[in-house]
Formats: structure tokens, sequence, C-alpha cells
């Protein structure tokens, strides 16, 4: 088996992935993990089931590396870095004969041989089997530039449209706010979208917000960003108390206290969220029935999606019903597709890597079922 690899090393997106600690996979149970691949339920669920989060587990362990349970059922590695997952991966394959081709960008089909760009020129490789996993389109200085979807075009192999997933959005900052609280979180804050809601954390930058809180709704606020031109939210930036009790302390008499010491104070709100009480009303109203009912539902509008290329991963690829029941493509017999260059798309929290890894290994045993081993 040989790996080719435009870049001149392997694994950069994965040691990317691990930059805050290499979030693995879920522990919730598998029916509610399959949830969070929305349309794609079906793909992913064939995919777990050869390589479930369990799977995931004893791979990390097989490589001499423990793994744990974090407080919100994210998975990690023990040491919650990459480096040492990926050394450790490397030195497996080496030993099983895999062998690496760095500096081979790939460029097509010659028939049915594979061509490269390489450092010493073109070349071309002719394989039992091939499987191919690019990635999508973000991050492409680490190697998803997404290349690859002009060549698929070429073949007439019919792809969705590559969008940024688990993206930062677009909101219309004062230039007062974006300097005071640009790279602050503010949690806890419970968000509210096409009636779901969810509580979470969001961070607020220089352009807008993003997070984790703003991934789990991502596909959503996409999708009504694209119809629409914008994404109303709502955000309850005290979700420990009722709208009653904010009342009746919001009622209480603050004297000479200024507002925004009144709304910390008696509100219990951060700084950072008395900041964007004010933001989204720059006539705030002192009436603490208005307060109340704003602090509980604060309307918030995003405008834009962040570009693709920052995004953290990206929705559509090779449509799902170009391919075989285990990743092969029927216009191409041989070829085998996985990863991020499917058309399916995932919050973070471990769905990602998990739906990597295991879309993967379906590829793999089509490719080992096609060559009789």
């Amino acid at each position: 088996m040989t790996v080719y690899d435009h870049k001149p090393s392997v694994g950069r997106k994965f040691l990317l992935a691990g930059r805050g600690g290499l979030n693995l996979t879920h522990g919730e149970p598998v029916a509610e993990f399959l949830k969070k691949y929305g349309a794609a339920e079906p793909l992913l669920a064939r995919a777990l089931a050869l390589f479930s989060p369990d799977d995931m587990r004893a791979w990390c362990h097989d490589l001499g590396i423990k793994t744990f349970v974090g407080t919100s059922g994210r998975i990690y590695p023990e040491c919650m870095k990459t480096t040492p997952v990926l050394r450790a991966w490397l030195k497996k394959l080496d030993r099983l004969g895999v062998k690496f081709m760095p500096r081979h960008r790939w460029t097509g089909w010659d028939g049915d041989a594979l061509t490269f760009e390489t450092p010493d020129g073109a070349t071309t490789v002719k394989p039992d089997a091939t499987l191919i996993a690019l990635g999508g389109a973000s991050w492409p200085h680490l190697g998803s530039d997404g290349h690859w979807t002009e060549i698929f075009r070429a073949q007439d192999i019919a792809l969705a449209p590559l969008r940024p997933a688990n993206c930062g959005f677009t909101v219309a900052w004062s230039d007062t706010f974006r300097t005071r609280h640009a790279g602050e979180p503010l949690k806890p804050v419970t968000l509210t979208f096409a009636g779901r809601s969810q509580r979470g954390e969001i961070m607020i930058t220089d352009t807008g917000v993003e997070g984790s809180l703003i991934y789990a709704f991502g596909a959503a606020l996409r999708d009504a960003v694209d119809a629409n031109g914008k994404a109303d939210i709502a955000l309850d930036l005290r979700p420990d108390r009722t709208e009653d009790e904010l009342l009746e302390r919001l009622a209480a008499p603050r004297g000479r206290q200024s507002l925004s010491n009144h709304l910390r104070k008696a509100g219990g709100l951060s700084p950072l969220a008395a900041s964007l009480l004010r933001e989204g009303a720059r006539d705030l109203s002192s009436d603490p029935a208005v307060l109340a009912a704003r602090i509980k539902a604060m309307p918030l509008t995003l405008t834009a999606t962040g570009p693709i290329a920052r995004a953290i991963s990206t929705a559509g690829g090779v449509r799902l019903d170009v391919l075989t029941d285990d990743l092969m493509l029927k216009a191409r017999p041989g070829v085998f597709v996985a990863g991020e260059m499917l058309d399916w798309e995932a919050p973070t929290g471990g769905y990602l890597l998990q739906g990597c890894f295991a879309t993967a290994t379906l590829a793999a045993e089509g490719i080992k079922a096609r060559l009789g081993r």
C-alpha cells in the first residue's frame, strides 16, 4: 500500500484538529450520535457499524495511548495532543509496510492510471484499487484545497457545492464593542433558532461570532443566511434565572448606579453580556420588565458565513448517489472516496474525525472485497 500526499509531510490537518485538544469522538449512544449527521445518517450508520466510537478508542489504545471521556461526553487521548498520536500511528503503518510518497499532487486520470505532479515532473501510477481522501476546501494551506472538484467535474462526477461548515458568522458590531470584546467568550448562554434551543459558549470575534454553540446550529444558520441573507437568533444571557426572577432583581432601586452597573449587580450579567445587551439596542430602556425580557431573549442578526478557507470543515462534496454502498465511484470501478470529500457534514464534538475514520473503514472494506482479500 502506498499513500500519496502533495504536501512534504502527512497529517497536517490532523495536527490542526488537535490544536486545542484532540477530540477523537463522542461517548453518547450511537442512536443520538448518528442524528448529528442529518441527511447523511444512513451513510454514517453503515460506516459506524464497521468503525464505532468504541473502535476509535480501541484504535488509539492499540497505539499505546489511553483515552478518557470529558465532562461533556467528548473523548480525548490522555495526552490531549495530536503529535504523539500521529507519531505512534505512522510508526505502526511503517511496521505494516505502508509507503509514503510526499510532494505528489494528484492531477487526474490517464485512462485507468493516476497522474501526479512532483518536483521531478509528471508521473503516473496504475494501482489495483484507489482510495481518494483529499478533504474539503478549508485550511487549504494544510492540503485540503478542493482542487479535486475540477477533476471530478471534468469526469462528469456529480458534486454538491462545497460550503463552509463549523464556521463563524458575521455580525455588524459597533467599533466600540468590537474593540472592547473581540476574543472574549460569552458563557453560559442559551441560543434559540428555528424552535430549537441549546446551551453552551459563544466566542466573540472581530467580525462576529463563532464557537461550539454556533457550530451546533451551523448548518441551519448557514442555510438561513443563504436563503434569506440573514439568520435571526435569540440569546438567553442568564439561562440559570427565570424572567420573573430577573424582573424582581432589576426592579430593585438602583440609586445612583449606572444602568450598566445595575445590569451587572442586580441582573448578574458579565461585563460582556451587559455590553452585548446594549449593543443590540442603542437606546436600551431602563424599564425592568423590558430589560428582563431582553436578557432572556436578546435578538442577534447574523448576516454572512465566514470564508470557507477558515472554516473548520466543509459541507458538500461527492454526491452519495454516484457511489456504491461501499463508497466506490460507479463511473470508475476500483476508485473509492472517503472522508470530507463526501457530501456530509457534522458539528464539532468528535463527530468529524469519527465520520472520516468510519467512512475510510467502509471504503477499505469495499477495496478488500474487490481485491478478494
